[in-house]
């Protein structure tokens, strides 16, 4: 690895470890593809080093520190990562190894699905971005799935006009692909008779937890504290206060990076850097 003063976003040794043997396979599976290709000499670990950084404090890429590879080239490893699905990968295999290390099966029979909208930035196209009738702002919305623990299992991006149905059943399309052994659902009340009859269709009893209207004020409910504390968990990263990637998918992979940087710090037991406590 390149000598220089590490940031607090860089990997350590054994959070590598976890990462490293996938993006070695993809860039060999490259190289065979362009037998007659140059191998590359930049470091992979720099690279997600990289997009890391861009990830945790939100800047543009080309703002990225001069001690880093090329803003040009840590970009393209991101996009090619990207589109062709390494980290989906990489937060699937994670996620069986996170889940396997607090004693559950690597594959989840059960999820929680939530959405979160937030604002867009100036740069993101008036064709993919929307208004949330709801909670009155033009962006986009996010839909998760996550298991019991919180680890994000499905991730889909869209206009934040789109009907929570509509994301509710695509999240469940997604979840019965990647995980075909779930079989049980929790909502809250914006997923109504469309997600619960495709979900029961598809083998997914999808169960909508309500909130009590007698009670007043702040009440954790059943099931669905899950999936806010992880909505929570990506906030804690800039990129992802608000919506500013052009493309749908930058915004998921933006949403799978996070999750595997935690994830790396779940396996190894490495605590993520905070001012508490500190003073």
């Amino acid at each position: 690895m390149t000598q220089r003063k590490p940031y607090p976003s860089d990997l350590s040794d054994a959070r590598w470890a976890l990462i490293e043997p996938t993006l070695t396979a993809w860039r060999k599976a490259r190289l065979d593809r362009r037998p007659t290709g140059r191998p590359a000499t930049v470091e992979l670990r720099e690279i997600f080093n990289a997009i890391l950084y861009v990830n945790r404090t939100g800047i543009p890429w080309k703002y990225l520190p001069h001690d880093f590879p090329t803003h040009q080239t840590v970009y393209a490893y991101y996009a090619a990562w990207r589109d062709e699905g390494t980290f989906l990968r990489l937060n699937y295999d994670l996620t069986g190894l996170a889940r396997a290390k607090d004693g559950r099966h690597a594959e989840p029979t059960a999820s929680v699905i939530d959405t979160q909208t937030v604002k867009t930035s100036t740069n993101v196209p008036l064709t993919s971005q929307g208004t949330d009738a709801a909670k009155k702002i033009v962006g986009r919305k996010r839909g998760i799935a996550t298991d019991t623990l919180g680890l994000i299992l499905a991730v889909h991006v869209t206009a934040a006009s789109l009907s929570e149905n509509a994301v509710g059943i695509r999240l469940l399309d997604h979840l019965k692909t990647k995980y075909p052994t779930i079989t049980k659902t929790w909502a809250d009340t914006g997923f109504k008779n469309a997600a619960i009859e495709h979900g029961a269709g598809l083998g997914i009893d999808v169960e909508i937890v309500s909130r009590n209207p007698a009670t007043r004020g702040f009440k954790v409910l059943k099931r669905r504290w899950v999936v806010e504390r992880s909505l929570g968990w990506i906030m804690l990263r800039r990129r992802l206060t608000r919506d500013y990637e052009t493309l749908s998918t930058s915004s998921e992979a933006m949403i799978h990076i996070a999750s595997i940087d935690n994830l790396t710090k779940r396996i190894t037991d490495e605590a993520t850097p905070t001012w508490r406590g500190t003073y």
